[in-house]
């Protein structure tokens, strides 16, 4: 499986760089609304089709903790909305 840079998540050191919802979620001022997309409106990516068919069906997607972690990042990175909610079954 190929790598991807949100399967390393920020240590203490380094701060996060998209925390427009979170800094929000906390009152905080912002410079604009954060977006967020629900997971199923990603189904619509080419790229979400593609890791899906290397899984035996959608319930093994969601287990397997490196494909769920991909395919929820990826209206984040493709569509540049600014927080995805991660699920479990």
């Amino acid at each position: 499986m190929e790598a991807h840079p949100h399967l390393n998540p920020p240590t203490a050191q380094a701060p996060l760089q998209n925390d427009l919802l979170l800094r929000a979620a906390r009152g905080e001022e912002v410079e604009r609304p954060p977006v967020w997309l629900m997971r199923q409106a990603g189904r619509i990516l080419p790229e979400y089709r593609a890791v899906r068919a290397k899984m035996g069906g959608f319930k093994d997607l969601v287990e397997s903790p490196p494909h769920a972690s991909i395919v929820t990042i990826q209206p984040v990175d493709l569509l540049g909305v600014d927080a995805a909610i991660i699920f479990s079954w």
